[in-house]
Order: C-alpha cells, then sequence, then structure tokens
C-alpha cells in the first residue's frame, strides 16, 4: 500500500511541476493556454480557459496575448489564426486531427458545387480553413438550424461534413432541398441509441445532457429527431448550459452525451452531483494526443505554429462572421486553478 500511495503521489508531484513549469513560460511568453472540453484532465487544469472549439476562437481574438496555445485539434487552431491574424497560435502536438475534418477537402467541395451550381454552401465549424474559405455559411451544431433558416425556403444547399448533423436540420427544416455530404466523426459510433437506452434503464431518474458541438453528439440529436430516443428528460445544452444545468436541476444524477473529457469539468464545477458517460468508449483519440510535456514544448521551442494564407484566411473569415452573424455567441469564464486528480 505504501508503495502505491508514492507513486500516486509522485504522479501528482510531477504533474503540478508541469503545470508550474508551464505558467511561468506562459508569462515569460505572454501566451493564453486555451483547452477544449476534450483534452485531458491535467491539460484542462493548466489553461486559462476552457470551452468548445468556436468559443475558445472568440477567446483568442479577444485576448492581449502575444501567443495562444490551443490544446485543442488542428483546425480548431486555424480558426484562431484566421480569426486572430496578428497573434501566434500553436498547436502543442501537429497530430492532433479530426476525423471528420478530413472527409471533405476543398478539392472535393469545389466538385460538389459543380454538380449544384448556385447552391448555397453550409459547413459545420469542424472543417479546415481552405473547407470554410469554399463555404458561404459556417454553423455550429447549436446554430445550424438558424443558419439554415436564414437562407430563403427556395434555395439549394449543400450542408457538409456531418451526415448526422445534416440528417438533423433537414428533418427539423421540412426542407427537401439540403444535399448532404457523408461525412462522421469517429467518435460516434460510441454513442448510439442502444447503448442510451441501456444507460437511462441503468439510471432511472437521471437526467440527460447532450452537448452536441462536436460530431460526436450529432448522432444522438438525429436520433431524437427521428424517434429512436426518448426526449423525456433530455437538455440540449451548450458548453456552459451543460455545466449551469447540475445547480439548476433537480436532479441528482447525469447522463452525458458527448466525448468523456468533458466529465472531469461536470465533476470539478459540480462537486455534489455525479455524472455518467452516455458511452465510456466515446474517446477522441486526436484530442487526446496532447500532453503537458508537449504544451511545455511548444511554448519553451515556440514550436508548430498554425498559420492560413492571407487569402484564403480572408475567405475563410466571411463564412465565420456570418455564423456568428445569424446567432450562438456564448461566453466563456476562466478556468480556476487546480490540480488533476490522477485517478481522471
Amino acid at each position: 500500500m505504501a508503495i502505491s500511495d508514492t507513486h500516486i503521489r509522485s504522479r501528482e508531484e510531477l504533474i503540478a511541476d508541469l503545470q508550474g513549469e508551464i505558467r511561468t513560460l506562459a508569462r515569460e511568453r505572454n501566451a493564453v493556454i486555451l483547452a477544449h472540453n476534450y483534452q485531458r484532465a491535467e491539460v484542462q487544469d493548466v489553461a486559462d480557459y476552457v470551452g468548445d472549439s468556436l468559443g475558445l476562437s472568440r477567446e483568442a481574438a479577444k485576448t492581449k496575448a502575444d501567443t495562444i496555445v490551443f490544446c485543442g485539434v488542428h483546425f480548431m487552431a486555424e480558426t484562431a489564426a484566421v480569426l486572430s491574424p496578428d497573434k501566434t497560435v500553436l498547436l502543442p502536438d501537429l497530430a492532433a486531427g479530426c476525423s471528420l475534418a478530413s472527409t471533405i477537402d476543398a478539392e472535393q467541395l469545389r466538385a460538389w458545387k459543380a454538380e449544384h451550381p448556385g447552391a448555397v454552401v453550409v459547413s459545420y465549424v469542424n472543417t479546415t480553413a481552405e473547407v470554410k474559405a469554399e463555404t458561404d455559411y459556417c454553423c455550429t451544431s447549436g446554430n445550424a438550424l438558424e443558419v439554415i433558416n436564414a437562407i430563403p425556403a427556395d434555395q439549394d444547399i449543400l450542408f457538409c461534413p456531418d451526415m448526422f448533423l445534416g440528417a438533423h436540420v433537414k428533418r427539423m427544416s421540412g426542407r427537401e432541398n439540403i444535399h448532404i455530404w457523408m461525412g462522421e466523426c469517429h467518435v460516434h459510433a460510441g454513442i448510439d441509441p442502444e447503448d442510451i437506452r441501456l444507460k437511462r434503464a441503468q439510471h432511472e431518474g437521471a437526467e440527460f445532457l447532450i452537448h452536441p458541438e462536436c460530431g460526436c453528439s450529432t448522432s444522438v440529436l438525429e436520433a431524437l429527431s427521428a424517434g429512436d430516443v426518448d426526449p423525456e428528460g433530455v437538455q440540449i445544452l451548450s458548453t456552459e448550459g451543460m455545466i449551469k444545468r447540475p445547480a439548476l436541476s433537480d436532479a441528482n444524477d447525469f447522463i452525458v452525451a458527448t466525448e468523456v473529457g468533458i466529465l472531469h469539468r461536470l465533476r470539478r464545477e459540480n462537486p455534489s452531483k455525479t455524472f455518467y458517460a452516455a458511452n465510456d468508449r466515446a474517446v477522441c483519440t486526436y484530442m487526446k494526443v496532447t500532453t503537458l510535456p508537449r504544451v511545455r514544448d511548444a511554448l519553451l521551442h515556440m514550436q508548430h505554429r498554425i498559420t492560413v494564407p492571407p487569402d484564403i484566411a480572408q475567405r475563410a473569415r466571411r463564412s465565420i462572421e456570418r455564423m456568428i452573424a445569424i446567432g450562438g455567441r456564448q461566453p466563456l469564464s476562466p478556468v480556476p486553478e487546480t490540480t488533476a486528480d490522477p485517478g481522471e
């Protein structure tokens, strides 16, 4: 037992030392550290802000820091670079890709547009800057229907790349002139209606929270609108809405349908409540490649700078700003400094 206790203390001390080193480097570099909700717990805990991809990009755009360390995936860092062209944006690990974003590239989108001349392109924010540059409107899961409804009803729409979100907005809008790209997130397979029914049967009375910000949860949205998931007790919430909901609810137990990384923040900010993953296998391997040593090295060597060519950035920014003008603004709150629980 003593050996085990020593091992745990040593790991805690290592995490604390790395976090201290990172904070010192961040001050020296005048850097802000942004972490996505799906990052490792210890990476979230060293960040200045934790949130979803668009919220973090907005935080990047208004920061007075010279350097932005974006602990997320590549398309998110690109979006921050588009919105903050005068900042240095660093991605700790270039292997942090996105299976959904990789399902379509700019050349494929141009070919698809050629097949449907005059169609309006709506792209999920989980896309590369080059795809955004070929896009008329970006959207998030939270405002996709609002974006679709802002487009004239007789206008053909090309929706990419998420087939689940596309099917959902097509059903909810009642429009037949939406053409959908057949792309998907690799994590969504870990959250399906059968798993949800089983988990809800195991925890009767638990509220069912869906955070549809990434592709891993759009299949649940689609299942809800198709009637494959019982809507009773379901809350579809933004990041901040999901974090605040437990304090507002009489429920003590919550089932969470999104990537499991958000459970750390939910538990930290709502310590009196109990949270269960809709499926424990809903893990984004790309998010988890970012580690504390890689965050430290990014700051130490100012490495893996993400840049977007000015012409692409200008066109991509247009589609992002159109999305923001339609709706979906969500505030972020600073993250208190805490030490990661080595058991998470």
